[in-house]
């Protein structure tokens, strides 16, 4: 980007130089191009990875735990990589081109995945339609292409609805309101995407084939990126502002260095560029904050400090630049607490599926069979039903009762979210108990599908659908609001860091729960035949540990100190 391009006060730029404020730019006029790559990215995510853990077990021929296993890790890399290109895009790239680079990465991997499933010599030989066997290699193309769809997604996830509320300007109240409406119609485009994807798509795997079936998530992909492009001459575009881990290591290496210094009682005593502009490029300065003193030891001047001529950053930092440190470390105790959330929502794609393929996937008395993953589409539905309510009629009602612009604070909104997680577990516990019972009383042990209908399985896709739309929405808006200017995108994949983590615990549970419950013989929790498991004993456990961690957040909130950017309407 140019060094002559002209910001505005929350250091955006168009792309083509102009101020970013003028009415031909940003706001909703560039929205339709994001959320159309967002849709057409998420439809094509979720068409692919969907029906993933049947795709494992029934074509490359894995256990039920080892398909379950290979899921939620892969998964969980799709959200760590989002640390690399957030990193990229908040220090050197910007998120247009991050997205931009990123996008044609995740192509390449879908093109090879698709390829995988369909080539001969590198698909998995099948016998008899349903016996399949996949070699060493096959299986290692397999894989390479979704950890290339893992990386591509990592340029990805973290910039597009940092990008989208980038559009919007925080020092006009109007764009300021709109921006808060965008996070849920964000979250409703990625689900828009997610339903095609949970119904169509995975009908498609199921009775047509996998190179169809992953053929189409490819070509969507395809359009995503046009979409994106698209929308070039209107977006408004942050400035990167350097290198993020190198600004932080400055302020330890700072505050380290003066450990023996006595931070000063009158803050204005603190270093600070005396100009309207922050040190750092496309950010605002940020006011002092109580906690943490330790940090502002790197802001104090010393008599070595030569502040008339350019100080060195190594030694002496702007508040504004501690401040960024501080308002990071302060996420991470609420950041901490969406890990167990995360959990819960990771077995949509793992345990909900297997559960759902051992009851009656019959619609009526016809021969048309429900794929089990299609079973996520309740999820998607929930979604899209809860975004307009909370967004038209919960927003509204409940501003009447707090007097928040918004309704609830973006912390409360997502302590709803997490008490409504509970019940999701809560339901599929209880029915599992239900099927076992059925399976005992009438020794179904041995039937595939026992005579109980799959549509039971709605209840706890709907409740975890509503803890979406409070959670997870709250979580995006949250962490782009409190984080620094010149690092949202790195909070974007912090926040999204969760998931990943969710994952990795929901494997290291199954794993831990597998060994301990399978000794002496027995069959244990997560067998290949869940007729003689108890995955309902799984979900107790993710319960009680949902309950605990609600109560941990309850007492992170409460001692939260939101950040205060210089000049920023509140």
């Amino acid at each position: 980007m140019a060094e002559d391009d002209i910001y505005t006060k929350d250091g955006t730029v168009d792309h083509r130089g102009n101020p970013a404020n003028k009415k031909e730019t940003g706001t909703w006029r560039a929205c339709p191009f994001i959320l159309g790559n967002e849709c057409c990215e998420r439809l094509a995510y979720y068409g692919m990875s969907t029906n993933l853990v049947l795709y494992f077990k029934n074509r490359l021929h894995q256990h039920s735990a080892t398909a379950s296993n290979n899921v939620s890790n892969w998964s969980g890399t799709c959200y760590i990589t989002p640390l690399i290109g957030a990193f990229l895009a908040d220090s050197y790239l910007g998120r247009y081109w991050t997205i931009a680079i990123f996008s044609i990465i995740y192509a390449i991997g879908m093109t090879l995945l698709t390829l995988s499933a369909s080539v001969p010599g590198i698909k998995p030989t099948c016998h008899g339609g349903e016996k399949c066997h996949a070699t060493t290699l096959e299986s290692a193309i397999c894989f390479l292409a979704l950890y290339l769809i893992a990386l591509g997604t990592g340029g990805i996830k973290p910039c597009v609805s940092s990008y989208g509320a980038d559009q919007f300007d925080d020092t006009d109240p109007v764009e300021k309101e709109h921006k808060s409406s965008f996070f849920n119609w964000f979250y409703f485009s990625i689900n828009i995407g997610a339903l095609i994807a949970s119904s169509l798509l995975v009908w498609i795997q199921d009775n047509v084939g996998w190179g169809w079936g992953f053929g189409i998530p490819a070509v969507t992909m395809a359009i995503a990126v046009v979409s994106f492009f698209s929308g070039t001459r209107l977006y408004r575009n942050q400035k990167p502002g350097g290198s993020a881990l190198t600004r932080i290591c400055q302020v330890i290496s700072a505050s380290i260095r003066k450990y023996h210094v006595q931070v000063p009682s009158d803050n204005s005593l603190l270093y600070e560029t005396n100009d309207g502009e922050s040190a750092i490029k496309g950010s605002r300065k940020l006011d002092h904050t109580n906690e943490l003193r330790f940090l502002d030891k790197a802001a104090v001047v010393a008599q070595s400090d030569k502040v008339r001529e350019s100080p060195n950053p190594w030694r002496l930092c702007t508040v504004t630049q501690v401040e960024e440190l501080k308002s990071v470390l302060r996420l991470l105790p609420v950041w901490a607490t969406g890990i167990i959330f995360s959990t819960v929502y990771g077995q949509m794609s793992t345990l909900f599926v297997l559960q759902g393929q051992t009851m009656n996937t019959h619609v009526g008395n016809s021969s048309f069979k429900i794929p089990p993953a299609s079973l996520s589409i309740f999820d998607t539905l929930s979604v899209i039903f809860w975004v307009p309510v909370y967004d038209r009629i919960i927003v509204p009602v409940a501003r009447k009762f707090t007097g928040h612009k918004n309704g609830l604070t973006q912390l409360q909104r997502m302590g709803v979210g997490l008490f409504i997680s509970i019940f999701s577990m809560v339901a599929a516990a209880i029915l599992e108990l239900i099927r076992l019972k059925m399976v005992r009383k009438h020794n179904y042990y041995q039937l595939e599908e026992i005579p109980m209908t799959i549509f039971w399985q709605v209840p706890q896709y709907f409740v975890i659908g509503c803890a979406e739309v409070f959670y997870f929405i709250g979580q995006l808006e949250f962490f782009y609001e409190q984080a620094p200017d010149a690092m949202r995108s790195f909070c974007s994949a912090l926040s999204l860091l969760t998931v990943a983590l969710g994952q990795y615990l929901s494997s290291l549970l199954v794993t831990i729960v597998t060994k301990i419950s399978t000794r002496n013989g027995s069959p244990g929790w997560i067998p290949d035949n869940l007729n003689y498991g108890h995955i309902d004993y799984f979900y107790w456990l993710l319960t009680l540990l949902s309950v605990l961690n609600l109560i941990a957040f309850l007492i992170v909130s409460m001692f939260y100190t939101y950040k205060r950017p210089v000049g920023t309407l509140r």
